[in-house]
Parts: structure tokens; C-alpha cells; sequence
């Protein structure tokens, strides 16, 4: 189960910056490489960022510099710092927990609405 944290998403102005989290239960933490998606109306799920057991990351190129995605093994948490938001960053954000050994996201948080507006 992947739970995201309240408030989590949210109404945010062009450059500003939200902060989301993601709590994983029931499953080995540590054997998951933990994500982010993202789902705009009438557009594609597209993954944002990936990180590893040790640390190692992946991003979407149109977020680097600009998102920062982290785990806390310690507390099964993963997540997602986004700053400099911008109006194509508007979309669903859903956190993803893909077992190491599969090429497929096996858990899907509930997702939460991020609004980048003037």
C-alpha cells in the first residue's frame, strides 16, 4: 500500500515550489525502486523520477535541476521536491513502488492534484 501525505498536492504559482510525500506499508521497502508519475488531462501517465535502494536517480529531462526525489528507508517514505514549477508541470502526481526484479510499477498511491497557475 502507498499512501501519499496530506496535503501533499495543491494550487502553486508559476516558480513556486510543493513538496510531496509518499508512505509505503506491507511491503519490503528496501526491495522497491520507489517513483513519481504524472497524468495531464488528456495526456499520457508519464514517470517523473525514479529512485533506488542506495540513492541512485532518475529523472524526466524536462524536470532536471528542477525536482528532486528522495527515500527515507527508515521510515518507507519517498519524496518529491519540486521547485520552479511550471504550468506544464500541472497534472496528477501518483508515487509508484516497482519491485526491483519487474519492469512494471506493482503499487500505485492514491494520487493528488498539482495546479501550476497564475
Amino acid at each position: 500500500q502507498l499512501q501519499l501525505v496530506a496535503p501533499g498536492g495543491g494550487l502553486v504559482q508559476p516558480g513556486g515550489s510543493l513538496s510531496l510525500s509518499c508512505v509505503a506499508s506491507r511491503i519490503m521497502f528496501s526491495a522497491y525502486t520507489m517513483g513519481w508519475y504524472r497524468q495531464a488531462p488528456g495526456k499520457e501517465r508519464e514517470l517523473v523520477a525514479e529512485v533506488m535502494w542506495g540513492g541512485n536517480t532518475k529523472y524526466k529531462d524536462s524536470v532536471k535541476g528542477r525536482f528532486t526525489i528522495s527515500r527515507d528507508d527508515a521510515k518507507n517514505t519517498v519524496y518529491l521536491q519540486m521547485n520552479n514549477l511550471k504550468f506544464e508541470d500541472t497534472a496528477v502526481y501518483y508515487c509508484s513502488a516497482r519491485h526491483w526484479t519487474m519492469t512494471s510499477t506493482n503499487y500505485w498511491g492514491q494520487g493528488t492534484q498539482v495546479a501550476v497557475s497564475s
